[in-house]
C-alpha cells in the first residue's frame, strides 16, 4: 500500500449516497493547450489517471467541454469501467476554439450533451452531472427543468450547478436536489464565502476549482513560503491542506497530467495545519483576496 493515500483526506457522500474520498482530481489538463484538442503527451496523461486508484483518489471531475470530449474520451480510455469511482462530468458550455468558452443552456442542447457524456464516458448513467454555467441568453428556470428532465429519465443519478450564487442555488432547489457546486474557491480568491457557507450548512458538496492558487502569499519569506517550510512542503500543498481543512464539503480537484504532480497533490493530505496555522493563513489570504 503507497504512503500516499487519498482517503486521509476523509470522505463525503454525493447526494448522500456516493461516497467518496473528499480530495479529487480535475481532467480539465489533460487536454492540448488552450484546453483545446488532443495532449501533447497523451502516454503521460493516460498514466496519470491510472494512477489515481493506486493513490485512492476516486472522485474524477471532468466536463463535455474538455478538448471538447477528449478528456471524457482519455479517462474511458484509461480507467473505465471505473471500479469505485465516480466520474463526475459537465455540460453547457461549448468551444469553438482554445481558451474560446460560449455557455449555451438550450434545454435540448444540455440534454443531448448529457446523452453524449454517457457514450464518452461509456457509462449507463452518469453519478454527478453539473451545469457548468448558466446561460443568461436562456432563463434558468429552463436550464432547471432540462436537468429535472435527466434525472427523471435516470440519464444522470445527482446534478449540481457551477459558478452560481446562493440565489441560483435556492432557485434550482426548488426544481432537483443540488447535490455539489463548483466554484472558483482558493486562498486568495474568496468570492463564494457565501454560497460556501451555504453549502456546509445543506450538506452540498462544494468543489472549488483552481483550489492551488496564492498569490503573492507563495513569494518567498511570505507566510506562506514560511510554513511551507516549517511543514518541508511545497507552497501549493500548504494551500491544499488549508482548503481540506476549511470545510468538511469542500472537495478540492487540483488538476494535473503529470504523475509526479498528482502525487505532490495528494501527498498534501498528510499535512496537518494547527488551528493557529490555519487562522495565520485565512487573515492572510483574505487581506490579498480580490
Amino acid at each position: 500500500m503507497s504512503q500516499l493515500d487519498a482517503t486521509k483526506s476523509g470522505t463525503f457522500k454525493i447526494g448522500g449516497d456516493i461516497e467518496i474520498n473528499r480530495l479529487g482530481f480535475g481532467a480539465m489538463r489533460i487536454t492540448g493547450k488552450g484546453i483545446w484538442g488532443e495532449p501533447a503527451d497523451r502516454k503521460g496523461a493516460i498514466a496519470t489517471l491510472k494512477r489515481l486508484p493506486d493513490l485512492g483518489v476516486n472522485f474524477v471531475d471532468t466536463a463535455d467541454s474538455y478538448g471538447p470530449d477528449v478528456s471524457e474520451e482519455i479517462i474511458r480510455e484509461a480507467l473505465h469501467p471505473y471500479k469505485n469511482m465516480l466520474i463526475a462530468t459537465k455540460g453547457g458550455l461549448t468551444r469553438t476554439g482554445p481558451d474560446v468558452w460560449v455557455p449555451v443552456g438550450r434545454p435540448e442542447y444540455l440534454i443531448q450533451q448529457a446523452h453524449k457524456s454517457l457514450t464518452h464516458l461509456g457509462v449507463e448513467q452518469i453519478g454527478l452531472w453539473q451545469l457548468h454555467r448558466i446561460d443568461p441568453k436562456v432563463p434558468r428556470g429552463e436550464q432547471f427543468d432540462a436537468i429535472k428532465t435527466l434525472l427523471d429519465d435516470k440519464v444522470i443519478l445527482h446534478a449540481g450547478l457551477s459558478e452560481c450564487s446562493v440565489k441560483d442555488i435556492e432557485a434550482a432547489s426548488s426544481v432537483f436536489k443540488v447535490a455539489t457546486v463548483q466554484n472558483r474557491y482558493n486562498l486568495v480568491d474568496r468570492g463564494s464565502e457565501d454560497v460556501l457557507d451555504y453549502c456546509e450548512k445543506r450538506g452540498i458538496g462544494f468543489i472549488p476549482w483552481f483550489p492551488l492558487a496564492s498569490g503573492d502569499l507563495a513569494k518567498p519569506g511570505s507566510l506562506l513560503d514560511k510554513m511551507a517550510k516549517d511543514h518541508k512542503a511545497a507552497p501549493s500543498q500548504i494551500a491544499l491542506a488549508w482548503i481540506l481543512k476549511r470545510s468538511k464539503v469542500m472537495l478540492p480537484i487540483p488538476g494535473t497530467s503529470k504523475v509526479k504532480h498528482l502525487e505532490e497533490n495528494v501527498a498534501a493530505v498528510g499535512i496537518e495545519l494547527s488551528d493557529a496555522e490555519f487562522a495565520a493563513l485565512d487573515k492572510e489570504g483574505k487581506k490579498q483576496a480580490k
